[in-house]
């Protein structure tokens, strides 16, 4: 099968389109013909090894310490069941999935276990969008539901609220009825007011930090707003979420949390079937929108990864594999 592949660590030209072995799925697992993937953040820092400041070392131990030991990236897909295992219970085929497993969704087809994080797409959802759902509302739902416990009245700020995990952060906020002020640059402004977004700061001519507000929630998606410069505009037991912190963070996390009132969290999220189907939900109740911005195929994957790497990108950037069959909402 076809699959973007990368056998070096380094910028978007590293990463070229081969021919790997097709998966076979095991007795529990369910192969999907992919239609469409994304190249998020995520994608592009593990790429190139831009990651956190004191992760370096240790990404390299869990992804290769002189190569990639993966060759392909992606996290997350939308696509039609294949084929299914003899145990196979959930699924069958034909259906129409999305899913977020951990890499490997740059290719044709991706063997899932049926319990891992997989659910059905929405009625009237295409394969682009559906597979623009599970990066920032999965991250979303483990921070700000799972861990910040957002509720209804809660004062939130969201810093990089363009991207994808700022624009479902913003969304999955507003559900839980809490007031949102997002951080981003001018000419997003309309896209995040038209999310739910009461207030919005214009980053380049307003610091946040020196404005005087204090909130119940303060959610770090890219990595800009760490415990020194945040703690000043938490509220009191207010909670600081950091998505992309290093690895100080993680030691001022565990000490912060059980010496102040005030809180902070950071670390890795990780999708499962339980956030798919609740994402699903909302997109079928018109409360979630998956946001696109650009949409391109699986042979432009580099001009994909250097858009990412420009930080321009206003939620996901959608790779299709299958022209047809990716643009059929069913």
């Amino acid at each position: 099968m076809r699959a973007a592949v990368y056998t070096q660590y380094g910028g978007p030209e590293v990463v070229s389109i081969g021919e790997v072995e097709k998966p076979v799925p095991k007795e529990n697992e369910v192969l999907v013909k992919i239609f469409a993937t994304s190249v998020n953040s995520g994608d592009v820092r593990i790429r190139a090894l831009n990651v956190p400041r004191g992760f370096g070392f240790i990404v390299r131990l869990a992804m290769g310490i002189t190569a990639p030991r993966n060759p392909i990236l992606g996290m997350e897909l939308a696509g039609e069941v294949e084929v299914i295992g003899k145990d196979v219970t959930k699924f069958k085929v034909g259906d129409r999935v999305f899913a977020a497993p951990e890499f490997r969704c740059h290719a044709e087809y991706r063997a899932i276990k049926q319990d891992d994080a997989i659910a059905h797409i929405p009625d009237g959802l295409s394969f682009e969008q559906a597979a623009a759902i599970s990066f920032g509302g999965a991250t979303a739902l483990h921070y700000l539901r799972d861990n910040g416990k957002v509720k209804a009245g809660d004062e939130v700020l969201i810093v990089g609220a363009s991207g994808a995990a700022g624009l479902a952060s913003i969304q999955i906020a507003k559900i839980h009825g809490a007031k949102v002020t997002a951080v981003c640059s001018k000419p997003n402004h309309e896209l995040v007011k038209s999310l739910g977004a009461e207030n919005v700061i214009d980053y380049k001519q307003e610091d946040f930090t020196k404005n005087g507000k204090k909130y119940d929630l303060i959610v770090d998606c890219i990595g800009t707003a760490a415990w020194g410069m945040s703690k000043a505009s938490l509220a009191d037991k207010g909670h600081l979420l950091v998505m992309a912190g290093d690895l100080w963070g993680v030691f001022q996390g565990l000490f912060v949390s059980r010496k102040n009132g005030k809180k902070v969290t950071t670390g890795v999220a990780s999708a499962n079937a339980e956030m798919l189907q609740t994402l699903a939900g909302l997109v079928s109740d018109k409360k979630f929108n998956p946001i696109i911005d650009k949409t391109l195929t699986l042979d432009e994957i580099v001009e994909a990864h250097r858009y990412v790497d420009s930080g321009r990108k206003k939620g996901s950037v959608i790779i299709t594999i299958g022209q047809n069959e990716a643009s059929d909402n069913h």
